[in-house]
């Protein structure tokens, strides 16, 4: 794992901090109103859920106005509208770790960040926090991370969380067997602050 200098940090607090979005594609507002995008792509092409397409292409986007009155008119909750924040679990033993990835996504600003310990505290934190991503340590004291991906790929509730392993003893059949249970990707320990942003800001679909 690297270290941060101070001036790497100003670094990334100073990209991380972006302006109240104006303008959100299908995935992202699937994410923020925590149903599937093709749930999103049916309001909108059905004219529950007004927005554009980009001229020349067949990308939808919707105005921050239309989301809004959208998740009104649905009794859908606008905490993570207002927040304008991706909400990420870190789920994983090792402290140091924990306050590593804590520290980098709070100091990016576009995170709100939860941690549990153990795969009971995940399922926990994880009906309550509601998070777009989990970062999954694949080992943990009383479970693996398979066995918590396919647990939360099976409650439609959670359909639209992503997760992304994170493991320093891992063989390539048992990432493989991840993927298929539902995680969207994998970070091998020690990684990098950038492999980490990187990884997370692919997943989530947003600007890096």
């Amino acid at each position: 794992m690297e270290c941060l200098s101070q001036k790497e940090l100003a670094r990334i607090s100073k990209e991380g901090m972006k302006k109240m979005k104006d303008l959100f594609t299908t995935g992202e507002a699937a994410q923020i109103c925590r149903v599937s995008q093709q749930t999103i792509i049916r309001c909108f092409d059905t004219g529950r859920l007004q927005g554009f397409r980009v001229p020349g292409s067949r990308f939808r986007r919707i105005p921050r106005a239309s989301l809004l009155k959208f998740m009104k008119e649905n009794n859908i909750p606008l905490d993570n509208l207002d927040s304008g924040k991706k909400k990420v679990l870190v789920v994983d033993d090792d402290a140091e770790i924990v306050e590593l990835i804590t520290e980098v996504l709070n100091r990016d600003g576009r995170f709100e960040i939860k941690a549990a310990s153990s795969g009971y505290e995940a399922g926990i934190a994880t009906g309550q926090f509601r998070p777009d991503l989990i970062l999954l340590d694949y080992m943990l004291p009383d479970i693996n991370g398979n066995v918590v991906c396919q647990t939360i790929r099976r409650n439609p509730e959670f359909e639209s969380i992503k997760v992304i392993i994170v493991s320093g003893v891992i063989r390539q059949e048992e990432i493989d067997q991840l993927l298929r249970s539902g995680a969207q990707g994998f970070i091998k320990k020690p990684f990098t602050i950038d492999e980490l942003t990187g990884k997370i800001t692919s997943v989530l679909q947003m600007a890096s």
